[in-house]
C-alpha cells in the first residue's frame, strides 16, 4: 500500500491535476475544496502528508497549519504549503523560523511551481527521517 496524501485547495483544476499526477506515481489522495472542515478531516484522516494552498477562500491555510501543529494528533504529520501570495509566503516562513521544533516538518512552495518539482518535493518529504 502506498503513501496516503491528503490535498486542501480551493481551486478545482489545480487540485484535479495534483490528485491525477500523484495517483499516477501510486499515491493514495483524497482532496478536500475548502477549509471548513479540514482539521476534521485530516484528524479523522491521518495521511501520510498534506498539501495545502493558503488562500482557501473562506478560511486561512496558516490557522489549518496551526491546527495541525498545535494537536498531539496531527503534529508530526509532514506538510507542503504553497501560495503565491508574497506576504502569506513571507508570514508562514516567520512561522516556521519562529518555531523550528513546531514547524520542522513544514516545507514553503511558491507558485507557480512545477508539477514534476513538486513530485520530487513529496517524494523526499515522505522518506525523509522523522525524529
Amino acid at each position: 500500500m502506498g503513501y496516503f496524501v491528503f490535498i486542501i485547495d480551493d481551486q478545482s483544476q489545480l487540485l484535479s491535476l495534483m490528485r491525477r499526477i500523484l495517483e499516477d506515481e501510486q499515491y493514495q489522495v483524497s482532496i478536500l475544496q475548502n477549509g471548513k472542515d479540514a482539521f476534521t478531516q485530516m484528524k479523522a484522516l491521518l495521511p501520510d502528508l498534506l498539501i495545502l494552498d493558503l488562500k482557501l477562500g473562506n478560511v486561512s491555510g496558516q490557522d489549518v497549519l496551526r491546527q495541525l501543529k498545535k494537536d498531539a494528533v496531527t503534529a508530526e504529520i509532514p506538510v507542503i504549503v504553497y501560495t503565491a501570495a508574497v506576504l502569506e509566503a513571507e508570514e508562514v516562513a516567520t512561522m516556521i523560523s519562529s518555531d523550528p521544533i513546531l514547524y520542522q516538518r513544514v516545507h514553503l512552495v511558491h507558485k507557480p511551481f512545477e508539477l514534476e518539482d513538486l513530485l520530487t518535493l513529496v517524494g523526499q518529504v515522505l522518506n525523509e527521517p522523522v525524529f
